[in-house]
């Protein structure tokens, strides 16, 4: 998310901020209804001899639900649902759940479970499972602290300098608001006594309108061509116009971008080490095996055709 959002209006007085994410949650909650068996069959594995912490959270017909289920359910879930706080969709999942029991219920009574639908998709998700266990305990034991250095080193000669300036900012509605502001300014008005008594950005309001440090493409275009224009200790002399309202911005300073950290760098850098790893995996084990692939009716691929004879002179 970049740093101008921070512009963006405060939700209204009273009206609940999670809402929208609740929205997501219920969009996307039907996914946990495939996945219940997984998640038992993963919360078991997670957690051997831990009953006295993993409490039963519902029975549906005499059969237990644990914590542990939901909790490996949520996990299945997509990034931003999991990023939720758990007790926030801990009704809607569990409810999802229960329905889920007393559908696959219904469905046993009707001897589904021999049903050769259900026996093939069982086997597909079977084997999506076993993929996962195996890539992520290969990947455990194959990135180690070393390995994340070397590619750390590896990544940081792979990063070009970037240019980071520091700005100070004054947000208003009106053209003709940003205009008053930089009357002042050119008067001799001091930016962040200004920025503290006119901005409406709640997020730099209080510092005086400081941003910190960014790159270019850390903000929204309009702005950022602004700021990226000014010399160390100017200030636009015409309101710049974005989607949060009408800037007066100041230039501090810049500088060269530090590199990162391992700290800061390290997820970045296990994705791609993560990555790398499977390509050399996946290639390990396509050399290893015998691979037939065949046309949409299931005929073999025709043999490529022949190069044109040259022609006689």
């Amino acid at each position: 998310m970049c740093k101008m959002c921070a512009a963006a209006p405060e939700p209204a007085p009273g009206r609940m901020q999670g809402t929208p994410s609740i929205m997501i949650v219920r969009s996307l909650f039907a996914l946990a209804a495939t996945l219940l068996v997984a998640a038992s069959a993963m919360a078991q594995a997670a957690a051997p001899g831990a009953a006295q912490q993993d409490p039963v959270v519902a029975r549906v017909n005499g059969t237990e639900l644990h914590r542990s289920e939901v909790l490996a359910a949520r996990q299945m879930l997509p990034a931003q649902v999991q990023q939720i706080p758990f007790e926030q969709v801990y009704p809607q999942l569990l409810d999802t759940l229960v329905t889920n029991m007393l559908a696959a219920q219904a469905g046993r009574k009707q001897k589904l479970a021999d049903d050769p639908e259900v026996k093939k998709r069982v086997q597909w998700a079977q084997d999506q499972i076993i993929e996962e266990v195996y890539l992520s305990r290969y990947m455990r034991a194959a990135i180690t602290d070393d390995k994340v250095k070397t590619r750390y080193d590896q990544f940081l000669k792979d990063q070009k300098p970037q240019d980071q300036v520091n700005a100070k900012h004054i947000l208003v509605k009106t053209e003709d608001e940003a205009k008053a502001v930089i009357a002042d300014l050119k008067k001799g008005g001091d930016f962040a006594v200004i920025a503290k008594d006119k901005s409406n950005d709640p997020g730099t309001k209080a510092t005086g309108g400081d941003l910190g440090w960014f790159t270019k493409d850390e903000m929204v275009p309009e702005f950022a061509e602004a700021t990226f224009k000014l010399q160390k200790g100017q200030y636009t002399e015409a309101p710049i116009k974005t989607q949060f309202g009408y800037h007066v911005i100041l230039l501090v300073d810049r500088r060269t971008a530090p590199p990162p950290t391992m700290e800061e760098a390290r997820p970045q850098v296990v994705s791609l080490l993560q990555r790398e790893l499977i390509d050399q995996k996946v290639k390990e084990l396509r050399t290893g095996a015998k691979i037939e692939t065949f046309n949409l009716d299931g005929s073999k691929p025709s043999a490529a055709p022949a190069a044109p004879a040259a022609p006689k002179p």
